[in-house]
């Protein structure tokens, strides 16, 4: 059942919570997704039948949840994520961050250390904004972003992203790596060699600026930007069971 929460900001939040006990598992969705994905639901299966906390939600202009999604930006969804964290759970959790989820998760690791288990992340795209959307610009859609506060990006997703200039300029106050990246708990990073969206690059350069003394990065050679095919939905899995010692699965 949906249950709704209102943010300190007045933005209401749509999500489902397992009870059980702690740590629990908080799956962070990415970039214009929602919490009925395949990797969000097959999780919370997953919690719900080794009887662990989990918590899914959509952010807000996503999926269930209240606002437009042309008006939110990073910083918006950042702090949905930290209010719900902060409201509907206890204790330390295990983030599980995919896409730009992973990135929500960084910040929420930043902001909120002595909340934090673990952190899984799952093709994750810190700094994306900045690294693929305004790098990836040519004169003209940046001329447009300037002139117009927006402009329009195909996707093979559906409908275009229809990207703002809000999310780019909100995006600059939250990059995580220029510089160190200090999470003192055990990070898991996972990554597809052949996802379109998300660069082995930017799992190697993630890897590279977390500053900690258990973290890994598995690639998994064919795996696309979805990763929710059983092999790599498995691996999900034994990542956060690693995390919380959990033996046999």
């Amino acid at each position: 059942m949906t249950h709704f929460l209102e943010t300190p900001e007045g933005r209401r939040i749509a999500y489902h919570h397992t009870a059980g006990p702690g740590p629990g598992v908080v799956f962070l969705g990415g970039f214009k997704s929602d919490m009925g994905g395949t990797k969000a639901v097959h999780l919370e299966a997953w919690a719900r039948a080794r009887g662990r906390a989990f918590l899914r939600f959509d952010y807000s202009g996503h999926g269930d949840s209240g606002g437009a999604f042309g008006d939110g930006c990073i910083g918006d969804w950042a702090a949905d994520a930290m209010a719900a964290i902060g409201v509907l759970t206890t204790g330390p959790q295990v983030l599980v961050g995919s896409s730009m989820g992973g990135w929500i998760a960084c910040l929420v690791a930043r902001a909120m250390p002595q909340r934090l288990a673990g952190l899984v992340g799952i093709a994750a795209a810190p700094d994306f904004t900045e690294d693929s959307m305004w790098a990836g610009f040519d004169a003209a859609q940046r001329a447009e972003l300037e002139s117009q506060g927006r402009v329009a990006l195909p996707s093979e997703y559906g409908e275009p992203y229809v990207i703002t200039r809000r999310l780019i300029e909100d995006g600059r106050r939250h990059l995580v790596l220029r510089g160190p990246l200090a999470i003192g708990v055990p990070v898991r990073l996972l990554q597809g060699t052949a996802d379109g969206d998300v660069d082995v690059a930017v799992a190697l350069r993630l890897l590279d600026h977390i500053e900690g003394t258990d973290v890994r990065l598995t690639l998994v050679k064919g795996a696309d930007h979805r990763f929710s095919d059983a092999l790599c939905l498995a691996l999900i899995e034994s990542a956060i069971a690693e995390i919380l010692g959990i033996k046999g699965q």
